[in-house]
């Protein structure tokens, strides 16, 4: 059997070394069109930085190693260039030498991956803009800034790539400003949630221009600028553009091949495309996202690599089935770090889910061991079935922890009124005897009980304040370090004496600092005949999307925030 292997890197790479420990005899050929068949993608923003120094260190493999330890052919610097599937040739063109020739195959596996978006604007060809995807892209980039050494830079996208770019250049000395078409940063992220990652770019001096659709470049004598739609052009000494990937699938198409979502390679749980011959791989393929049942295309790593050995086993005789990916993703933010898994709020409603969320802040560790940091959460569940939609945390240790537990709670079926019962791991250095994936199972289950009710930021706009009781329940000195407007301040702990202050026939809507003294006081009032509601996430969640920086001014000195209020 021979396979041949159109791209490396995750999904290829792993695909063609499972193919060699099922099959010792099979004849396998790899075609990478870039230098290196196997390297670390993800952490080419880092070597840029200068994080990571060798660029050695980002090969994973070579031609060599690959020959030496799996007698696998692997051509680099080969571009894949057609598909002729009734005759089952590929042809390849040698980019060093311009040569074309043909390779036969009995099973071919697709592994282009995806190209960065480079949109048709004025000025897109400039030698001071610059896209990442491959190890020759970090290096022609890590040189310019090693040389010019940029004062100023602009990232054009707020997705993963861009926010790991925009940390690396402020690393090395640069001012750089990010440039996003939507209100937000980190898509995966609702816009409360990225109000916390808003305010860490900004107070790291990185000037944010959101809801901005650029038009295009201009070289002005040692400056590029970047025109917007709406606010006036940004100069910089380098221009970075991720505003996202396509699937590369333009093989598949010109092959005929079904494609699916997005533009992306339509295949079977196998892996298989419409050919059964023909099988694809990795960021430019379609899957199944396993929080909404639909066909979606999900760019990232673990998926490619899982994939890879999917396709690979069935190639080797083995019935092995890819299920579906969930999208869980963690990104570094200087020092913080936010991470998602399964579908946010915006996702769940374009999916036509009814579904509820709990909105928590808890410690990475136990409070009274020293060095503790908060974290927020967010966890989406199904109304009826109690089913985990997915969920979202920002802060900083013990992030990557819960998102990983709370992703494979989600995927083993779990109700979300289960995660209360997990055994986790406990010593006060890494977590509390309630763990905080604990504590969302806790208060999901009382809403689910009727043991408490909560309102949420958007709602405090239609509340009719003249018919309900606001209610801050946190300590004289929270309230005096910032307070919502129009509420009455009652703390927790004299709420029982001072009751006849409240007026039985009004709903009380209930707030305290992260959500907890709140809901104390809300059982406190419920037991007494209030009708009561706690806030989702307290007011640390309520100020920060209240100062949430959508409109920020490009103009504003590195590292200020906009007045409280502004939006």
């Amino acid at each position: 059997m021979k396979v041949v292997i159109v791209g490396g890197v995750a999904g290829g790479a792993s695909a063609a070394a499972r193919i060699r420990r099922l099959d010792e005899r099979a004849e396998i050929v790899v075609f990478e069109r870039s230098g290196h068949v196997s390297y670390a993608n993800c952490g080419l923003p880092y070597y840029i930085g200068g994080e990571i120094e060798q660029e050695s260190a980002l090969t994973l493999q070579t031609p060599a190693s690959f020959r030496a330890r799996f007698q696998i052919d692997v051509r680099v610097r080969h571009e894949v260039l057609a598909i002729d599937r009734s005759r089952k040739v590929v042809s390849v063109r040698n980019l060093e030498t311009g040569e074309m020739a043909e390779e036969a195959y009995d099973k071919l596996i697709l592994s282009p991956g995806a190209r960065p978006i480079a949109p048709d604007l004025p000025g897109i060809g400039s030698s001071r803009l610059f896209t990442l995807r491959t190890v020759e892209d970090a290096a022609r980039i890590r040189r310019y800034v090693e040389q010019r050494r940029p004062r100023t830079a602009t990232v054009i996208g707020g997705g993963f790539i861009g926010l790991e770019m925009a940390e690396n250049l402020a690393r090395r000395g640069a001012r750089v400003t990010i440039v996003e078409k939507m209100r937000q940063l980190l898509s995966p992220l609702d816009e409360d949630m990225a109000s916390f990652v808003h305010a860490k770019f900004l107070k790291e001096g990185v000037r944010l221009a959101l809801g901005s659709a650029v038009t295009g470049f201009e070289e002005k004598g040692e400056e590029i600028l970047t025109h917007m739609d709406n606010r006036e052009a940004i100069a910089g000494d380098m221009v970075i553009l991720a505003i996202g990937v396509a699937p590369d699938s333009h093989l598949a198409k010109e092959a005929g091949l079904e494609l699916g979502a997005a533009g992306a390679i339509a295949v079977d749980a196998h892996m298989r495309t419409s050919d059964a011959d023909i099988y694809a791989v990795g960021d430019a393929v379609q899957c199944k996202n396993g929080a909404t049942g639909q066909m979606a295309r999900i760019a990232l790593a673990g998926p490619a690599n899982k994939q890879g050995r999917v396709a690979a086993d069935n190639i080797c005789g083995i019935q092995s089935i890819y299920r579906a990916s969930w999208g869980s993703s963690v990104v570094k933010l200087f020092d913080m770090t936010a991470a998602a898994t399964g579908i946010n709020e915006r996702a769940a409603r374009q999916a036509g889910l009814v579904y509820d969320k709990v909105v928590l802040s808890p410690a990475n560790h136990a409070s009274y061991y020293p060095g503790g940091k908060v974290m927020t959460m967010k966890v989406l569940y199904e109304k009826g079935s109690l089913r985990i939609l997915g969920a979202q945390i920002v802060g900083f240790d013990g992030v990557d922890k819960r998102i990983d537990v709370l992703a494979t709670a989600m995927q083993a079926g779990m109700r979300a009124t289960d995660l209360k019962e997990l055994d986790l791991a406990y010593a006060p250095p890494y977590s509390s005897a309630k763990d905080p994936v604990n504590m969302a199972g806790f208060m999901i289950e009382n809403l689910e009980s009727g043991k408490v009710k909560q309102f949420h930021y958007a709602d405090l706009a239609q509340l009719p304040r003249e018919k309900v009781t606001l209610l801050d329940t946190r300590t004289p000195a929270e309230v005096a370090a910032g307070s919502p407007e129009g509420f009455l301040h009652i703390p927790v702990d004299a709420l029982r004496d001072r009751l006849e202050e409240l007026d039985r026939s009004k709903p009380v809507y209930v707030m305290c600092q992260s959500g907890l003294r709140s809901y104390i006081a809300c059982r406190i009032l419920a037991q007494h005949g209030y009708d009561c509601y706690n806030f989702s996430g307290g007011y640390r969640f309520y100020e920060s999307i209240r100062n949430n920086t959508f409109e920020e001014n490009v103009n504003t000195p590195c590292g200020l925030t906009v007045e409280p209020g502004k939006r």
